[in-house]
């Protein structure tokens, strides 16, 4: 897994942020609020996490995105720190799922099929529409092709051949028209937390931006 910490000016506070599969810093370079640190977490071919990178701080706020929230409840379940709160952005415990995630045979089939064209497809999809697409290739991730295969093919093994964490998050966001996780799904795997909805695709930067800067964010409580 790799750290990178975008924002280091020895603050008591950090936000602490697991990307999805296929990011980087370059996507995930954001406003940060103030008073806070700010690491981001990615990359998750080995789920190896410097605990003590995050030990000295206060008050961390964790969000999660996408296959982070799985990523995430890996590395903490059965860790303590002192958390503000656990935010998990369109993502589940569960990752590969029929019901509570990405369907099997959606996952399986972008795997099997990984190349230079669905990868675009997969973008495409990620970001909903032709003004998302031209943000994210703003941010394009600086991975080559075969390390984001050797990531997924590492991330489907490691989900489907152990058991899904065990790890409590106080709120879930769910984006309406995600073509990623389908938004039904998530609400299966959410129904016994806080649930809130916004009507956006799966990859949205002003959702991402608004959560790491503390601006404020137009959704729906479930």
């Amino acid at each position: 897994m790799k750290q990178i910490f975008l924002k280091k000016e020895h603050n008591r506070k950090l936000i602490l942020f697991f990307a999805g599969w296929g990011a980087d810093q370059n996507l995930f370079n954001l406003p940060v609020a103030e008073r806070y640190d700010y690491l981001l977490c990615f990359d998750y071919k080995v789920l190896d996490f410097d605990y003590k990178s995050i030990a000295e701080y206060e008050s961390i706020r964790l969000i999660a995105w996408s296959m982070g929230v799985w990523a995430a409840g890996m590395t903490f379940m059965g860790k303590e720190f002192n958390w503000e709160n656990k935010i998990a952005i369109n993502g589940t415990m569960t990752p590969i799922n029929d019901t509570e995630g990405i369907p099997v045979a959606v996952f399986k089939g972008t795997l099997e099929g990984f190349s230079a064209v669905t990868l675009a497809k997969f973008r495409r999809r990620m970001c909903g529409n032709a003004e998302g697409v031209k943000v994210f290739l703003a941010h394009t991730p600086c991975r080559s092709l075969e390390d984001l295969h050797e990531e997924l093919a590492e991330v489907y093994r490691q989900v489907t051949s152990e058991a899904a964490p065990i790890f409590k998050w106080e709120m879930a966001v769910i984006s309406t028209n995600d073509k990623i996780f389908p938004a039904a799904n998530l609400r299966n795997a959410w129904k016994n937390t806080e649930i809130y909805e916004v009507e956006t695709e799966h990859y949205d930067e002003k959702l991402f931006s608004a959560c790491i800067s503390e601006e404020e964010i137009t959704w729906t409580s479930n």
